[in-house]
């Protein structure tokens, strides 16, 4: 989810995976997968950039403290794991 303002300062959350395209013409329009329409105060490029954050914050896992460098597993969960004895890579 990412969080975006409306045009009178009301904050939303929207699913980013149902966001279909955004166009900017004078202002915003988020249009998503049902054909809703929502007129937003964020330019489409802070938009994308939002949407990068999200994906790369979900895909990087659960992290602690104030740093997001500082992560509870390095290792995707989906990754190959190393053999018994053999050196992780990465």
């Amino acid at each position: 989810m990412i969080q975006l303002t409306r045009l009178n300062s009301q904050l939303l959350a929207v699913n980013s995976d149902l966001i279909k395209f955004v166009e900017h013409a004078p202002d915003t329009v988020v249009t998503l997968l049902n054909g809703e329409k929502i007129l937003v105060r964020e330019t489409a490029e802070q938009i994308i950039e939002l949407i990068l954050q999200f994906r790369r914050a979900v895909l990087q896992g659960p992290c602690i403290g104030a740093k997001e460098s500082v992560c509870l597993s390095s290792v995707h969960p989906f990754a190959p794991q190393p053999s018994a004895g053999e050196e992780p890579r990465g």
